[in-house]
């Protein structure tokens, strides 16, 4: 009888600290997304000067119009909405990058009207109801054309700057191509050319780099994901590629060591987003790169895309291996056009606006504006 007490009286125990450590969790988790409902209120904070005071006539707005038949939205900011227009045009396929302002900030808005425009399909833009049969090369085109009439119109503006990154490097250079009266000057940033030749070349400097440095494992991991001209990606070279450059220092920034701690969680505190908003980074980056991905890695700008009636100018790193930078130095060689500028950013990897922000807004203030026809 006793021993029968005894084991009731466990039991009773364990449950009593089942039920509290089940209470803690869900206090923990209530906790938890009322912090992420608390810093993400959907709307960009004030721009502020030194002192912390609002700036008097500054812009710090979130923009919802309808684009190509949908809502589509931006961030705008700036101190003096006079300034020139800067449209960016983000990464992925469908990968925004407005969180990059938190750790990375390029400071633009104290000198552009800096509009940070997520594309169809991606973030602030994501729908799940968006026609998948609109999601092509040339949608993209004329979404990105009709933003700039948006933008030109609204800030009596006859001509902006147009700066892509990425895979918004490739959109944007065709844009450039497409409609080059919209616009001052096209800037390249981390410009893509021709990416499955890009992934080959990056797959043979990580495989030196990890055997020099002695890195048994992953050279193991490298050689069992293949990428190829003729194969293109392997998934194991897709499902590997990010981590193997952002420990090599040749990703997205030199100092990012992880998708996680350099992308996925900085998202989560970018309070010009809802809730859903930030949730909705990560469905639409999903959604929207198969649509794009293989035309992307087997189109070669080079080959048919190299007369161009605005200034051109390309921002590359200089242990950039997302976008090599030769490849993007043999593109540029080969275009024609009005005014052209090359830059290199010794210390940057695939991302020179974020990484050294201050060469870069040198340059757009005192090589591009100053150069525009």
């Amino acid at each position: 009888m006793a021993s029968r007490t005894t084991r009731r009286s466990l039991i009773n125990r364990v449950g009593r600290v089942m039920m509290v450590a089940g209470l803690i969790l869900l206090t923990g988790l209530a906790l938890g997304l009322a912090w992420l409902v608390a810093i993400s209120p959907g709307r960009p904070d004030p721009l502020r000067d030194a002192m912390g005071d609002v700036i008097p006539g500054s812009l710090s707005e979130r923009v919802t119009i309808v684009i190509g038949g949908i809502p589509q939205s931006m961030i705008i900011q700036s101190v003096d909405p006079a300034n020139p227009v800067l449209l960016f045009l983000h990464g992925g396929p469908g990968m925004t990058e407005l969180f990059m302002e938190l750790d990375y900030p390029t400071g633009l808005e104290r000198h552009f009207t800096m509009v940070w425009w997520e594309q169809r399909g991606a973030g602030m833009s994501f729908a799940p109801d968006i026609p998948p049969e609109t999601m092509t090369m040339e949608q993209m085109i004329a979404d990105t054309i009709e933003v700039a009439d948006y933008l030109r119109d609204r800030f009596d503006q006859d001509r902006i700057l147009l700066l892509g990154h990425s895979w918004g490097s490739y959109l944007g250079i065709q844009v450039a191509a497409a409609a080059p009266d919209r616009f001052l000057a096209y800037v390249g940033m981390a410009q893509i050319v021709h990416q499955l030749r890009s992934e080959v070349m990056a797959h043979a400097v990580l495989l030196d780099t990890y055997r020099a440095r002695g890195d048994t494992a992953m050279v193991d991991r490298l050689e069992a994901a293949p990428v190829s001209m003729e194969a293109g990606t392997s998934p194991e070279w897709m499902r590997l590629r990010d981590a193997a450059m952002h420990r090599a220092g040749v990703g997205h920034t030199r100092d990012i060591d992880s998708v996680i701690t350099g992308i996925f969680l900085p998202v989560w505190r970018v309070r010009a987003y809802t809730l859903m908003d930030k949730i909705n980074v990560w469905r639409g980056k999903l959604w929207s790169r198969p649509f794009f991905w293989e035309d992307l890695l087997r189109d070669d700008l080079s080959a048919r895309l190299t007369e161009f009636d605005l200034p051109i100018y390309f921002f590359v790193g200089r242990h950039d291996r997302t976008a090599h930078p030769d490849l993007s130095r043999a593109f540029f060689d080969a275009i024609e056009a009005p005014v052209k500028g090359f830059y290199v950013f010794e210390d940057s990897a695939h991302s020179p606006l974020f990484e050294e922000p201050a060469r870069a807004t040198e340059i757009l203030l005192n090589d591009v504006l100053p150069r525009v026809p």
